[in-house]
């Protein structure tokens, strides 16, 4: 552990009354049992001469990257990783979050479109992706001098049902530390508020290519215009939502606490003519609501979270940050 180090540590309660001499706050923000587990955590992490997180900038990926930080310092990177399944507000939201840990921020850049099983989009479609994602970040940590890599893949995430993107993780060898410690994604927010995290509360945002239903190829085009419309909903104010590409039928899911909004004549009106203008050739709301998993049966099984980006983490043009809008006027409102 470099003790030389700025750690972020005094702003994470791990047990008790006052500081640890490792410089590790020990307020009262985290209950004993998951400030040990805090401690188990960044100790392990300190044992290693360097670690790359992969980094989505979710709540997992960000407590590792943080425990990460306090435990080595500038021996510790963050890596986000840019393809078209990530969108950019992500990308910017991975940008923040490591400005506040003070973590040093890498990104890779790759394609799962380069891949025909993912672009096939089969019941393996997340290993495939995790093997392509964590492949990069792991030539990235050669390229620093770094021998290990981690991912957030916490101690819930195991028996979440299907979830083929833990085999990779397996398989290259991944440390995951928070599964080690058996820390629970609860315990994750706990961990993340008592470091102030803007993540704290921020929900588990899978990859775009999951909003296609399994067996219907993965293309740029059904990636871009899902990434606009739900860039759409976002700037019109909701918070929980998906968009659903169908095969040019946009499936439109609003969380049910904001279902109400969403049957404003006034609402249908302009999703139909701006998601239309995006390509889709049919626009539906479901009355159903929001809800993970509802595009295909393994659908959002595997959290980018713990993929390090979504997450686990780009753009469509590696030159720019944020995705063209084609001509499109994203910004406009409709009609209170």
């Amino acid at each position: 552990m470099n003790q030389d180090a700025p750690t972020v540590g005094d702003r994470l309660a791990v047990g008790g009354n006052g500081t640890d001499d490792e410089g590790v706050g020990t307020g009262e923000s985290l209950d004993p049992d998951t400030a040990a587990k805090a401690r188990a955590a960044r100790d392990a992490l300190a044992d290693r001469e360097g670690v790359l997180v992969a980094f989505s900038g979710g709540v997992d990926s960000s407590v590792v990257a943080a425990l990460a930080h306090d435990a080595l310092g500038d021996d510790a990177v963050a890596c986000t990783a840019r393809s078209e399944t990530l969108p950019a507000a992500e990308l910017d939201d991975a940008r923040t979050v490591a400005e506040e840990i003070g973590i040093r921020h890498d990104t890779v850049t790759f394609s799962e479109l380069d891949d025909p099983d993912f672009v096939a989009n089969d019941g393996d479609r997340c290993y495939h992706c995790r093997t392509m994602r964590l492949g990069r970040m792991y030539d990235r940590a050669h390229e620093l001098g770094i021998g290990t890599v981690c991912d957030g893949t916490n101690a819930d995430d195991p028996g979440e049902g299907h979830r083929p993107g833990l085999r990779a993780v397996e398989e290259l060898n991944v440390a995951s530390p928070l599964l080690d410690a058996g820390i629970t994604k609860a315990e994750v927010r706990a961990i993340a508020e008592a470091y102030d995290l803007s993540v704290a509360d921020k929900p588990s945002m899978a990859c775009l290519s999951s909003r296609i239903p399994t067996g219907l190829e993965v293309t740029e085009e059904r990636l871009s215009r899902v990434e606009k419309a739900e860039r759409l909903l976002r700037e019109w104010g909701f918070e929980g939502f998906r968009v659903r590409d169908h095969d040019g039928l946009a499936r439109v899911e609003i969380a049910p606490d904001e279902l109400e909004r969403a049957l404003d004549p006034a609402f249908a009106d302009a999703v139909h003519e701006h998601l239309t203008d995006l390509g889709f050739e049919y626009v539906t709301l479901d009355m159903a609501g929001y809800r993970t998993g509802s595009v295909s049966p393994v659908d959002e099984s595997a959290s980018p979270e713990s993929a390090g980006g979504t997450p686990d983490d780009g753009s469509n043009d590696e030159g720019s940050d944020t995705e063209p809008t084609d001509g499109i006027e994203l910004g406009r409102q409709y009609p209170r």
